[in-house]
């Protein structure tokens, strides 16, 4: 990481942004009795158990967090694992979590292995959306779109003093 970083969202306008994408969630949703936040690791299951803790205190809904693991680099011949019980995603109202989408790969990835399941409806959220596709996948829900170039990188601080933060 270099020296010099530039906050691009300190931690009270993120906490906004989080309350702001579980209320969209709860508009999107409010008809289903429950839903399964599936985090990417490790940023990505951080915001999703974030989420759910919000998710149920404006709302009655059934909120399970599910975490996937899989290697970002090579995510076709590395495993990929999803903790927890595979069986409850048949039917369910499932959503996708991460932190930055940027080409897409890992979002697109995680939602491969998903579709194999079942599922009743699939959406996608993303803290921020830096808009440098190279896959055809899009967020449904997004706290932040960022024009950035490739050589700049994002990065997402969670834990007592929260931040997104562009070096």
């Amino acid at each position: 990481m270099s020296a010099e970083r530039t906050v691009v969202v300190d931690h009270d306008r993120l906490q906004r942004k989080l309350s702001r994408i579980a209320h969209q969630l709860h508009e999107e949703h409010h008809l289903e009795k429950s839903i399964v936040l599936i985090g990417i690791a490790p940023r990505g299951n951080q915001l999703a158990e974030r989420l759910a803790l919000l998710l149920r205190s404006i709302s009655t809904l059934t909120v399970e967090v599910m975490e996937v693991t899989l290697d970002k680099n090579d995510p076709m011949n590395k495993p990929f694992h999803l903790s927890g019980d595979e069986g409850k995603l048949n039917k369910a109202t499932v959503v996708l979590v991460d932190d930055v989408l940027e080409s897409g790969r890992t979002l697109m990835h995680a939602a491969a292995h998903l579709v194999k399941h079942p599922l009743k409806r699939l959406n996608t959220v993303v803290l921020v959306d830096r808009r440098h596709r190279t896959f055809p996948i899009r967020a449904d829900i997004v706290g932040l779109t960022l024009s950035t170039t490739l050589q700049e990188r994002i990065h997402v601080e969670l834990g007592k003093k929260d931040g997104v933060y562009l070096d």
